[in-house]
């Protein structure tokens, strides 16, 4: 047999059986996905622990760098794992939530696992994930959650890769959020605002108490600037448990920045030293701070020396933040963006105001129905000169004629249209961007799809980014 015969084979067979694992990877994420939400928590570290003592408690074989805080947790992650892979360390990340396949919350050296992984994964654990189920409705309780079974699989296949050091997000909260059962030497805490009121708690103190959780015994824990009362709380967690506290603005700062070609040049100072001209491909001055977080988690990872200057440009330079101001179309102009909430509106308003010179630009936004759909909307409005409202993909989505009523009050009347699905919305706000376009789409003129991470993943799968 010829090697072309043989090479053809062989791709046919790595096809099929591809096909195979992906089929079988839609039946283990419908058997997961019938748990318990992620939103919707059961207050208690206790099912996963139990898993995880069956497994044989393999969240202590590797290292973890920990993360919480209201906004811009996943693109700290993405940095801080490229960050420790750029030192030839193994690394695992663990971040949520997905944009077009649940695969993409565990990487393993910068690959989300394979369809067959993630089934492999999902089978090795899934006996003792029962055990834990079993004894948990003997005690009266519920099995574990769609996000405890996450967890669980992404601390497995980290164990099993193995992986040096593992970075792990958050779901919600942190004190009792499942990934705390990580030892967590270094916690990083990004900007702490008002979300998730349900769970969390209404006021700053109260978020802060649960998200300032996470911080273990000795740790260092990296802080961004936050409000007075969230710098109280965790200063005050830091003393109870003997942590070293490195906050920005004290400790940390970012030195300066300048706008570059698809993003920018950033200048962050640590404990450790300065470092200049730091290539960061992200819009954003949230993005330079993003990448201060991760540069001194790192630097406390490896002992709080400086880092070779070069490994650190080389690290920035590859990060990518899908979801995050990313440039999905031309001709016309389309970004995506995951902010949900007022204070990720501020950020992605600062930034587009100063990375692109848009004339005109329409918004298309659908939000989850438990957001604070007034305060992102009324913090969006003077960038956009009209807003197309609609629903994404997610059961929690809000009505879009409620959210109209809303965006009426914001925008006023005539700057506001609505429509019941997402594609339609896209269209719409591309025809109203080359109505305003007297020169030609593409000089001036732009859409936004903004409002949550379902939302952008949608728009991404629509637009062929997905």
């Amino acid at each position: 047999m010829s090697a072309a015969k043989k090479g053809s084979g062989k791709a046919a067979r790595e096809a099929a059986e591809d096909a195979v694992a992906r089929e079988q990877l839609k039946e283990v994420y419908a058997h997961i996905m019938s748990r318990a939400p992620e939103h919707d928590i059961d207050p208690t570290l206790a099912r996963v622990q139990r898993v995880l003592e069956l497994l044989g408690d393999p969240q202590h074989a590797f290292r973890s760098i920990h993360l919480t805080g209201t906004n811009g947790k996943s693109s700290t992650a993405r940095m801080t794992e490229r960050l420790v892979r750029e030192h030839g360390l193994r690394t695992g990340l663990f971040t949520s939530p997905h944009l077009t396949s649940v695969t993409e919350r565990i990487q393993v050296d910068g690959e989300p696992l394979s369809a067959a992984r993630f089934v492999e994964v999902w089978e090795d654990v899934a006996p003792y994930v029962g055990v834990a189920d079993r004894e948990s409705a003997e005690a009266g309780g519920p099995p574990l959650s769609f996000f405890e079974v996450l967890t669980v699989m992404a601390i497995a296949a980290f164990a099993d890769a193995p992986v040096d050091v593992a970075v792990i997000e958050v779901g919600m909260g942190g004190r009792w959020d499942s990934t705390n059962v990580v030892d967590g030497e270094v916690a990083i805490l990004t900007p702490v605002g008002i979300d998730h009121e349900r769970w969390l708690g209404s006021t700053l103190e109260e978020i802060a108490t649960e998200k300032s959780g996470i911080v273990k015994e000795r740790a260092t824990v990296v802080s961004a600037l936050q409000a007075p009362e969230v710098d109280e709380i965790l200063r005050a967690r830091a003393s109870d448990v003997s942590a070293r506290l490195l906050r920005e603005g004290v400790e940390l700062e970012v030195a300066g920045r300048q706008l570059a070609v698809g993003g920018q040049l950033v200048n962050l100072r640590t404990p450790a030293g300065l470092y200049t001209d730091v290539p960061v491909p992200l819009h954003g001055e949230h993005q330079a701070h993003n990448a201060l977080l991760a540069l001194a988690a790192v630097e406390q990872l490896l002992g709080g020396r400086t880092l070779d200057g070069a490994v650190v440009e080389a690290a920035f330079a590859d990060v990518t933040a899908p979801g995050r101001l990313e440039l999905v179309r031309s001709s016309p102009t389309v970004l995506v963006d995951a902010a949900h909430n007022p204070h990720g509106a501020e950020a992605l308003v600062a930034a587009l105001e100063e990375a692109f010179g848009f004339r005109t630009l329409v918004g298309v936004v659908a939000v989850m129905a438990d957001k604070d759909a007034e305060g992102l909307l009324a913090t969006l409005e003077p960038t956009l000169a009209s807003v197309v409202v609609t629903r994404n993909s997610s059961p929690r989505s809000a009505d879009p004629h409620d959210l109209a009523e809303v965006a009426r009050e914001v925008f006023g009347e005539d700057r506001v249209q609505v429509t019941e699905r997402l594609d339609e919305a896209i269209q719409v706000a591309t025809d109203l961007a080359e109505r305003d376009d007297a020169v030609g789409v593409g000089t001036g003129t732009g859409v936004l799809v903004t409002g949550s991470v379902i939302t952008v993943a949608d728009a991404r799968i629509l637009l062929g980014r997905g």
